[in-house]
């Protein structure tokens, strides 16, 4: 795989990348996907080579529905690369996917971070985000061939109370 731009963030994805590679080549089938261990069947979000739960090194790449909840969020008031100038302030959320709430654990659950859209791959606006809405992942297809799971605000209606951070 080349080399990708990303507001002006150089990524480099290449076929060796076992903990990047096979989830860049899903999103460009527009799949969601995360690691599922072999040994204790438990999924994981976030890249790493051996399952937080068991330590088994033997994993796969399992597809996921892309639905979930925002649990925490944070707002982005400033770029901190040039090419998300354009962008601030924008969020950034941790999303508890559906697949795996509670487990291991009553606190544990399948998350991933990502940033928040609107309908028109624009950041959401900042009075929209809060924990506890419901999102469904998008996929940003950009013109060189990347494509980049990316999460909107859902229409469903949230399991409990919403919460917002304070104005500062």
């Amino acid at each position: 795989m080349p080399v990708y731009e990303y507001k002006d963030l150089l990524l480099n994805i290449i076929e060796q990348d076992s903990e990047y590679f096979g989830y860049f080549e899903a999103a460009k089938e527009h799949k969601l996907v995360v690691k599922k261990c072999l040994d204790c069947d438990l999924l994981r979000g976030e890249p790493g080579a051996s399952c937080p739960w068991c330590s088994s090194m033997r994993s796969e790449w399992h597809e996921v529905s892309g639905k979930g909840t925002i649990y925490s969020y944070q707002i982005i008031p400033h770029a901190i690369l040039p090419g998300f100038r354009d962008w601030t302030p924008y969020p950034v959320v941790l999303v508890e996917l559906d697949e795996q709430s509670g487990k291991p654990l009553e606190h544990d659950g399948l998350r991933i971070t990502a940033n928040l859209l609107d309908e028109n791959m624009n950041p959401e606006h900042e009075e929209n985000v809060a924990i506890g809405k419901r999102v469904n992942v998008v996929f940003q297809d950009m013109e060189n061939g990347l494509t980049l799971p990316q999460f909107t605000l859902s229409d469903e209606e949230p399991a409990g109370a919403i919460w917002r951070y304070p104005n500062t």
